[in-house]
């Protein structure tokens, strides 16, 4: 584990380079939380990425705890998948507190808690999202919280699938015309809308396949094959649902295209 005493002294008796003083901080700093989790409070620092707290699976009063070592590390914190009773207790903790703002996304499952003096950074970066359908919304809405953590604007659009092809062209348009970096595009049944983007405009386009779909291609399998498949250039793809990966990657092209 990094030591930053050491590596600070080090650097101040120049027994070591100011380089090497910061490849040795941006070293994996991993914080112990009891025996419960380890955090990794230099993502950000290393690769631009907030880490997440994924709430599903884990004990109520272990995200409690997890949440308030996060708060003491870095200001702040985000909880994404929560469940009823996870969100009914950190809204008690934390939602009327003077010392903290507490955002919570209902239709995306994602949870913003910081201290009050805490900002985010503002970067330059712009990103649009696009849903094929309503069904789509709620992992839209996540990867839009993390874009907007990572300092990007954010323009969406919603429910403009091939069903209606027509009503994709004038938001889209919108999107090319306000400077749009990179777009995602949500879509699940047999997941066209992607593509289709994709062969349209001149940015990256960051497929995400949603768990929608029944028989053979269910659970957003379909959808996935269809953009892996896909003949457009300049279409990437993550996995099922994934709208944390989405936001996150969408940021770091389009803050490091702004630069």
């Amino acid at each position: 584990m990094t030591n930053i005493k050491d590596t600070l002294t080090k650097l101040l008796e120049k027994k070591i380079s100011i380089e090497e003083a910061e490849k040795l901080l941006r070293a994996n700093h991993i914080e112990e939380v009891g025996d419960l989790a380890k955090l990794d409070i230099f993502r950000r620092t290393r690769t631009g990425t907030p880490e997440v707290i994924f709430a599903p699976n884990k004990d109520t009063q272990m995200v409690l705890e997890i949440t308030r070592k996060f708060l003491q590390s870095k200001q702040y914190a985000i909880i994404s998948r929560y469940n009823e009773a996870q969100k009914i207790l950190l809204d008690k903790t934390f939602g009327k507190s003077e010392d903290y703002i507490i955002d919570i996304s209902e239709l995306g499952k994602i949870l913003v808690i910081k201290e009050k003096s805490y900002e985010f950074p503002v970067m330059k970066g712009i990103v649009g999202i696009i849903t094929a359908g309503s069904s789509d919304i709620p992992i839209a809405v996540e990867a839009e919280v993390i874009a907007k953590v990572m300092g990007c604007k954010v323009i969406t659009t919603y429910d403009v699938g091939i069903a209606g092809i027509h009503r994709i062209f004038s938001p889209l348009s919108e999107m090319i015309k306000r400077g749009v970096h990179v777009i995602i595009v949500c879509a699940g049944m047999e997941g066209t809308l992607p593509g289709l983007v994709a062969a349209l405009v001149d940015v990256p386009v960051i497929g995400v396949p949603i768990s929608s779909g029944y028989g053979m291609g269910e659970k957003g399998k379909g959808a996935l094959i269809t953009m892996l498949q896909s003949c457009s250039p300049g279409l990437l793809v993550v996995n099922i649902d994934n709208g944390f990966g989405a936001g996150a990657s969408a940021a770091i092209i389009s803050n490091k295209i702004a630069e």
